[in-house]
Formats: C-alpha cells, sequence, structure tokens
C-alpha cells in the first residue's frame, strides 16, 4: 500500500519559488516577504490558484488576502486585494491604477523599495481586512417569540 505524499508547507514551497528563481527576482520576492513579515508578523503565508498551466502564487494574508507576491520575466508584482480602498501617499502603486478594487506595485531590477512606506502599506491593508470583523453586530438579532401551538380550540 502506498503512503501518502506530505504535503509541503507554504513556507517550503515559496522557499522553493525564490530559490528557483535564482536571480534578481528571487532575491526581490525574498526580500519583500521579509518586509511583509516585519510589517506584520501575524501575516500567514499561502499558496493559492495552483492550476495545471500554473504552479501557484504566493499569497499573504491577515483577516483576508493582503497581497500576492507574483514573479515575471522583467517583474515582480505585488497586487493588494484591496489597494484601491488604501491611501498610498508615497505613490508606491504603479500598476493596476484602473481597476476598482485592486491595485499593483510593479518592481523592476533595480528598483530600489521604499521599506518604511511599503510597511505601511501593509500595515493598512491588514487594519483593512479586521475593520469590522472585532465589532459586535450593530443590529443586534431580534428575539424569537415562543410559537403557539396551532390548531382549533377543543370545544
Amino acid at each position: 500500500m502506498k503512503q501518502p505524499v506530505a504535503v509541503e508547507s507554504t513556507s517550503t514551497l515559496i522557499d522553493q519559488k525564490i530559490k528557483e528563481l535564482a536571480d534578481w527576482r528571487g532575491k526581490t520576492l525574498a526580500k519583500v516577504r521579509s518586509i511583509i513579515h516585519a510589517a506584520d508578523p501575524e501575516i500567514v503565508e499561502e499558496w493559492k490558484w495552483a492550476k495545471a498551466n500554473s504552479p501557484g502564487t504566493p499569497v499573504f494574508s491577515h483577516g483576508g488576502i493582503v497581497c500576492t507576491g507574483e514573479t515575471y520575466k522583467n517583474v515582480v508584482k505585488m497586487t493588494f486585494a484591496k489597494g484601491a480602498a488604501l491611501q498610498d501617499p508615497s505613490g508606491l502603486f504603479n500598476s493596476s491604477l484602473d481597476g476598482n478594487v485592486r491595485r499593483a506595485i510593479d518592481i523592476h531590477e533595480g528598483d530600489k523599495i521604499n521599506e518604511a512606506a511599503l510597511k505601511d502599506l501593509i500595515r493598512a491593508a491588514v487594519a483593512l481586512n479586521l475593520k469590522g470583523k472585532t465589532k459586535p453586530d450593530p443590529k443586534p438579532k431580534p428575539k424569537l417569540k415562543p410559537r403557539r401551538a396551532s390548531g382549533k380550540k377543543a370545544g
């Protein structure tokens, strides 16, 4: 009887992705990953959207998706799930600017990452995800009245 194959942890998958890239993209993804964890130590790493023609994407979540860490031939892309709702005073968002919900940061070879601004953006994304999740329901549910037994009175 075959033994079930152990599922690799998401962190291991991301480690492998960084190692496989073996160029500036791997170093950039590793740097971005460390900035994300420095900004919010409670970030959870996930691996999503794997299919036959795509190995999947590293996803960083806390109370919902914060951002992804996609790699392409000429860019490392951080897509923020709710980026359009975030303040970006440092102007980090430089891609997907026309979208109604998402915004992205394309990092090209040789680009310097503004770590402080990126940490602020990550913290703001987490805060937006958590907003309202810990608040009590503002509209309490009405208490149900006991039901009367339906039927006609015996007479």
